[in-house]
């Protein structure tokens, strides 16, 4: 390992530990199914949310706003890639959640109140979790349908369905910025 002109860690191909931290994100997302990349962007939206309250708690606020930029752009990301015609009620729902952390974070920080970003911070860790623990259990249906032949059994007429694991509720499409 060498360091780079700007003092960064390189290998010996003069790759920065940057580079492959952003290269082994992108092979991920790219490998992503809906549901996984709804993770991915749900981290990212905490991690940017927990950066904007550290910002304001230290007085940089170059750091709280390029925290605060980042996750509203991608709470507006989780809300354009929800998709009603699979669930209506569900989707109306999220899009109530997301527009009210949007704008809990848009007005805790032009108070410049780390309490109004901590509670940001608090329900995005939340739906995460949710998340999470939903992709665990469709995991586990799927596993169990596979082993069983079949699909878990719709309420709706007694027949076998596959479980959606990859996201119905979500579109497949992601942005690169930065």
């Amino acid at each position: 390992m060498g360091l780079t002109k700007g003092g960064r860690r390189a290998d010996e191909t003069g790759v920065t530990m940057t580079q492959q931290a952003q290269e082994y994100l992108r092979t991920k997302v790219m490998t992503a199914s809906p549901a996984e990349l709804r993770l991915l962007l749900l981290d990212g939206a905490l991690r940017f949310a927990e950066q904007a309250r550290e910002g304001l708690e230290a007085k940089n606020f170059e750091q709280a706003y390029e925290g605060s930029r980042q996750c509203r752009a991608i709470l507006a990301e989780l809300t354009s890639g929800l998709r009603p015609d699979v669930d209506r009620e569900l989707c109306d729902r999220l899009s109530g959640l997301y527009t009210f952390l949007y704008t809990s974070l848009v007005d805790a920080m032009s108070e410049r109140d780390p309490n109004g970003l901590r509670k940001v911070v608090e329900l995005l860790a939340y739906e995460r979790e949710t998340w999470s623990l939903m992709l665990v259990k469709l995991a586990d249906e799927n596993v169990e349908a596979a082993r069983v032949g079949s699909g878990p059994v719709s309420a709706a007429n007694g027949m076998a369905t596959p479980a959606p694991i990859d996201g119905d509720l979500i579109g497949g499409r992601v942005h690169f910025s930065g």
